[in-house]
């Protein structure tokens, strides 16, 4: 109880070839296999390191102001 057995497998592929015929599965195989292809080609591509950058444009620093100034608290105006 509670197992799956070669028999479930079986008896779910017969329905699903049922549900969908030969065509329609051979057809959803052939694009799963197709993007597997093109994820493996996409991250090939990814693989290749950048080109270093050039001596005659260093990239600027950016400064961060560590003691930024405190504001003034707003008066509020009462009227008595």
């Amino acid at each position: 109880m509670g197992g799956v057995s070669i028999w479930h497998w079986i008896v779910v592929g017969v329905i699903v070839m049922l549900l969908f015929g030969r065509g329609k599965v051979s057809e959803l195989m052939g694009d799963v296999a197709k993007g597997i292809k093109s994820f493996k080609k996409g991250m090939a591509e990814d693989e290749t390191p950048p080109p270093p950058p050039s001596a005659a444009t260093p990239a600027d620093p950016k400064i961060i102001d560590a003691q930024a100034t405190p504001s003034a608290p707003a008066k509020a105006e009462t009227k008595a």
